[in-house]
């Protein structure tokens, strides 16, 4: 953590101020919090001053945001602490959490991210037109009048290979060829 608490404070007031998942309550929840358990961070006359509900709730934020920073290295710890507590998935999404974690951790391995499975980068229209030739040449070996021994035979060899229910799908199919 190279940046001190009130550091990453001034960076993450903006998006504090403009997050909407902090309320009202959850805004008096932090509030409360730091007024309870560190009175010499947030004295009761400005807990009741930052709990005044006639001032909207982002401006009571950014108030409150200010006097920290003004406090110190301390008091912008234990809001985070605070924040961390009572409305965990806003403290998750702050800019600098995740940049802390994204960024490399030299202790951890490096997280690579591959893609999977990429067999060409041709886009979907070269997929989709492969695809038509392979159900157009299907569909005319289906529908064909034509008896083609020498298709069955190869069917019948590459059966060899493969599993038993395969193996007798393509030795049914050969052996009905030579029938008709």
């Amino acid at each position: 953590m190279g940046d001190s608490f009130q550091e990453q404070l001034t960076e993450d007031s903006v998006f504090l101020k403009a997050e909407r998942r902090l309320d009202t309550e959850l805004v008096d929840k932090v509030i409360l919090q730091l007024n309870r358990i560190y009175p010499q961070i947030l004295s009761d006359k400005e807990a009741t001053k930052f709990r005044n509900l006639d001032v909207p709730t982002s401006v009571r934020l950014g108030e409150l945001l200010t006097h920290l920073q003004g406090k110190g290295e301390e008091a912008c710890r234990e809001f985070y602490r605070a924040l961390h507590l009572h409305v965990e998935e806003v403290y998750y999404s702050l800019p600098t959490r995740l940049r802390l974690r994204d960024s490399l951790d030299p202790l951890t391995y490096p997280s690579v991210y591959r893609q999977r499975c990429v067999l060409n980068d041709r886009g979907p229209l070269f997929f989709l037109g492969c695809f038509s030739v392979a159900v157009g040449i299907a569909l005319l070996y289906y529908y064909s009048e034509a008896k083609v021994t020498g298709g069955s035979r190869a069917l019948g060899m590459a059966s060899l290979g493969l599993k038993r229910k395969a193996e007798e799908v393509l030795i049914w199919y050969t052996e009905e060829s030579f029938m008709k």
